[in-house]
């Protein structure tokens, strides 16, 4: 059996954005047959929540939403997970920026890329593909989070798909 196609989300403190969007990628691509073939975990660009695990509020949307929330913890990105990704999805502009520094690969894509109702944007404007933060909101932050992972899982789950039958 080949290698798995492998891809890391990435947000801040791995403990809202990119855990959600691991475990809504995991069923997206479970879903499509392609579970596998394609392997997904996520990563923080900052050591401060290391070892939490998700956010509570996090999984509750997602538990909400029909989604099974598995035990993690949270962990910062490492030179091993960026040359080991094949693609590598920040949630930010910021995000990305600072992975970018750290490689260059070029495998970091913002998530919303692959959202096709995002906005198009060159360089300059990256920020408006930046999903929201939900940490210091509610529950319909949260919510509304979600919405933007799932949102561009469907272009992610195309990619994946797309990459592997490059190979």
């Amino acid at each position: 059996m080949a290698s798995p196609f492998r891809i890391m989300t990435v947000c801040t403190g791995n403990i809202c954005r990119s855990p959600m969007a691991e475990v809504v990628l995991k069923a997206r691509l479970a879903e499509a047959g392609l579970g596998d073939a394609v392997e997904v975990w996520s990563t923080g660009v900052s050591s401060e929540e290391h070892g939490n695990p998700i956010d509570r509020r996090a999984s509750a949307v997602l538990r909400e939403a029909g989604y099974t929330v598995p035990r993690r913890s949270a962990r910062r990105v490492t030179a091993a997970d960026l040359g080991s990704a094949d693609l590598v999805l920040a949630m930010t502009a910021g995000h990305a920026r600072r992975l970018r520094d750290l490689t260059d690969r070029p495998v970091v894509h913002l998530y919303r890329e692959f959202d096709p109702a995002a906005p198009a944007v060159d360089g300059l404007d990256e920020h408006l593909l930046d999903i929201d933060d939900p940490w210091y909101g509610g529950m319909d932050d949260f919510r509304t989070t979600l919405a933007q992972v799932e949102a561009g899982a469907g272009g992610v789950v195309a990619a994946a798909r797309e990459a592997l039958a490059r190979r």
